[in-house]
């Protein structure tokens, strides 16, 4: 691709978080960039995810290094929107049993990598977590450079940054139907009206391989669902993200407790009160000041998860102007790949890093 003039138009379908990162980084370099989203900002994965910005488990090589530029870029971020909060507490996980062994295996790798983190014994444990009551544990581990943030509270930091620097955001606008000439995208017709374009982004999320299908692009993702109990605010209880076995519990700035079983794909869709207040329960045995808060919300998020677990990021050799960003570990990348996705659409590069993720592997 050729580099384009700064006053080119660059739609964006989507305004979670990976959408509002690419605006924000595209608007920081004076691009002319307007912002579509279905419904309002947020509305989809980047609600319901519990932010833990890490790259523990992020596994091959080149995944792993970038989140773990996504991290750094974390810290960028802060620096440059000051009414961004990151809680830079790390995060302390035990084991027991055969999980434990896994747990072991994964620092030493990590260790051997450089990545921040160290098996650790029980009193540094009760250290770093006062107030919890993990238990016995076989294995236990504390990577100091993780951090977390209330993925809705960033999204908004992030989105009117990009607003001040001269991104547009449309919403309620949903897209439905792109116009397509010549091997490019030429317009995209929305419930307000048709936009002119010169490179679309398609940041929507689960909602992506629908609009890549309006041209012919395949971008195939799965279902991984996950549970989350959201408490009212609640005097601060956690300053760290902990995992224990069956339970991952943090606190967000506004001392709102989140907490769900694990990482893995839930199984369940139950959002009443009963499992609310079941999680609760569960996450109470591990820090008990949670019996005394209140259950407010459970969400039921849909991991933007594609096909082969990895991101999905880049232009598509069927539409030479469409750009896609389809991923999970979409909080932690969130950073790196606005910063990137902005340097290949508007100076035209192809960025090393991305060469594992191209759309053009499902073609």
């Amino acid at each position: 691709m050729k580099g384009i003039a700064k006053s080119d138009r660059v739609l964006i379908a989507g305004a979670g978080i990976i959408g509002a990162s690419i605006a924000y980084h595209l608007a920081q370099r004076g691009a002319n960039v307007t912002v579509l989203e279905k419904e309002r900002p947020g509305a989809g994965a980047t609600s319901k995810s519990f932010a833990w910005l890490n790259s523990f488990s992020k596994q091959p090589r080149s995944y792993y290094e970038l989140n773990l530029l996504g991290m750094a870029g974390w810290r960028r971020l802060a620096a440059e929107i000051p009414e961004l909060r990151v809680e830079w507490g790390g995060s302390v996980q035990w084991s027991v049993g055969q999980s434990a062994e896994r747990l072991r295996r994964n620092v030493a790798r990590l260790e051997q990598w450089g990545y921040a983190a160290h098996l650790i014994d029980p009193p540094e444990l009760a250290k770093l977590l006062p107030g919890f009551t993990p238990g016995s544990f076989d294995a236990a581990a504390f990577a100091d450079a993780e951090a977390t943030v209330d993925p809705v509270e960033a999204l908004g930091a992030i989105l009117r940054a990009a607003q001040k620097m001269g991104a547009r955001v449309e919403y309620p606008c949903e897209v439905t139907g792109i116009s397509a000439a010549g091997g490019e995208a030429k317009s995209i017709a929305t419930t307000r009206g048709t936009f002119e374009l010169d490179f679309l982004v398609l940041a929507a999320g689960n909602d992506t391989p629908r609009l890549a299908r309006m041209v012919e692009v395949n971008v195939p993702l799965k279902e991984s669902i996950g549970l989350l109990a959201h408490s009212a605010p609640a005097s601060r209880l956690a300053s760290r993200i902990a995992v224990a076995p069956g339970a991952t519990i943090k606190q967000n700035p506004d001392g709102r407790i989140v907490t769900g079983t694990d990482f893995g794909n839930s199984g369940t869709i139950d959002t009443s009160r009963a499992y609310g207040e079941k999680l609760l329960a569960n996450a109470a045995q591990f820090l008990p000041g949670i019996r005394e808060a209140r259950l407010e919300v459970v969400t039921l998020g849909h991991r933007v998860m594609p096909k082969d677990d990895h991101p999905i990021v880049g232009f598509t050799g069927k539409c030479r102007n469409l750009y896609v960003a389809a991923m999970h570990s979409g909080m932690t990348l969130s950073p790196v790949i606005g910063q990137l996705a902005a340097g290949e659409i508007l100076d035209g590069v192809s960025v090393d890093l991305l060469n594992d993720y191209r759309p053009a592997r499902f073609a």
